[in-house]
């Protein structure tokens, strides 16, 4: 019985480390101040700040495949303070289908939340993040 148990928890282990290293490859959303020739967020943050009249980052998205649509949409949605989203906008972005990550520069010129989603151009979801701008 001892021999069971024992190889039951190594299947489970191995299924959980498995698992753990599929999410390591998976799809994400990173904002930050720059990106670099390989596809690496420079100075990656969630907080931003911004003055009055405005400030850009940049959206980062690295996909574990090739994004296989000519454009992708981001779709903003401000959150408010209980939590809600409220729709901003949608920004279109083309893309070669066989990149694996792209980046956009964006433009705030409000503080607050903010939750961001990316779909491919079928509207398959690739990926969201939040992010805060304030301003200095």
């Amino acid at each position: 019985m001892n021999a069971a148990i024992r190889l039951i928890f190594i299947c489970l282990m191995y299924i959980l480390l498995s698992g753990i290293d599929n999410n390591v490859k998976s799809q994400s959303l990173q904002f930050c101040e720059n990106v670099s020739s390989n596809g690496s967020p420079i100075a990656e943050s969630s907080v931003f700040t911004i003055n009055e009249k405005g400030g850009f980052l940049k959206f980062l998205v690295t996909l574990p495949f090739t994004v296989g649509t000519q454009s992708v949409n981001f779709e903003i949605y401000k959150i408010d303070a209980e939590g809600n989203e409220n729709y901003e906008s949608t920004l279109n972005h083309i893309v070669d289908p066989s990149w694996t990550w792209f980046w956009k520069e964006v433009t705030f010129y409000s503080a607050g939340r903010y939750s961001v989603y990316v779909y491919d151009g079928d509207k398959n979801f690739l990926a969201s993040s939040q992010v805060r701008i304030q301003f200095y």
